[in-house]
């Protein structure tokens, strides 16, 4: 039996629920941290339960706009502060909070390019002075990055050379185009990006992890079908598949 198989079969029977007499199609929206992870791990789903998966992936604020103009889905994965505030407001079911995975934030530049020393927080701060532009996310990574910048005293110096990806764009294409030299973003989604060469994680000391996690829509058609989802994604067996995009399971 291959590992692929094993994996298949252990999945199958952590599906709770799940049943080819009671398929269903779940729909969710999703920011685009775990992505990699999930779209791995959804097929494996769907052909053990019999249910099928429509999944809207895309950045943050436009999550939150579609949330906000209506739109109709079973799950949601987001941050996990996102997700507590959704629970509060009654777009999800109180309590029903998940969390997936952590990340933390990571740097890259283009294939090829000259990886700048940042194992240190001053060789971080030197990195960012000498290039010429970085990029950053309207996600969670580039909401802390900002801060850090003040934090570090150097918001100003480099502030000319921020250029920011519009919600749901990787930094990742603008470092592997060329158009910056350094980007920022979660390690799940910097380290494996094609065209980008993986530098590393911040400095521990300067380092941010940020939990994402799923909810359950108050609205939604699928509740059921959407925690079998939540459940087999994040059993024992499917760690690995967060892992080897730089997260921590749970």
């Amino acid at each position: 039996m291959t590992t692929n198989t094993a994996l298949g079969c252990a999945l199958l029977l952590s599906a709770v629920g799940a049943t080819m007499a009671g398929a269903a199609e779940i729909t969710v929206l999703s920011t685009q941290a775990t992505e990699k992870a999930y779209r791995e791990l959804v097929p494996q789903f769907e052909k053990a339960t019999g249910h099928t998966v429509k999944t809207t992936f895309t950045g943050t604020l436009d999550a939150k706009k579609r949330i906000a103009e209506g739109q109709a889905f079973d799950l949601l994965i987001m941050s996990s502060p996102d997700i507590d505030a959704f629970q509060t407001s009654g777009t999800l079911v109180a309590g029903s909070r998940v969390d997936l995975a952590k990340s933390g934030v990571g740097v890259g530049v283009k294939s090829g390019a000259a990886k700048p020393d940042i194992s240190t927080t001053e060789a971080f701060k030197k990195a960012l002075l000498a290039v010429k532009s970085i990029g950053y996310s309207t996600g969670p990574s580039g909401v802390y990055v900002i801060g850090l910048f003040d934090r570090l005293s150097i918001a100003d110096q480099v502030k000319p050379k921020l250029k920011q990806t519009p919600t749901g764009v990787f930094v990742g294409t603008i470092v592997a185009s060329g158009e910056v030299e350094i980007g920022i973003q979660q390690v799940s989604e910097m380290s494996t990006y094609p065209g980008v060469d993986y530098v590393g994680a911040l400095p521990a000391d300067i380092q941010k992890m940020t939990i994402f996690s799923s909810g359950i829509a108050a609205k939604g058609k699928q509740p059921d079908a959407a925690r079998a989802l939540v459940k087999f994604i994040t059993s024992p067996q499917a760690a690995a598949a967060f892992k080897k995009r730089g997260m921590e399971p749970g």
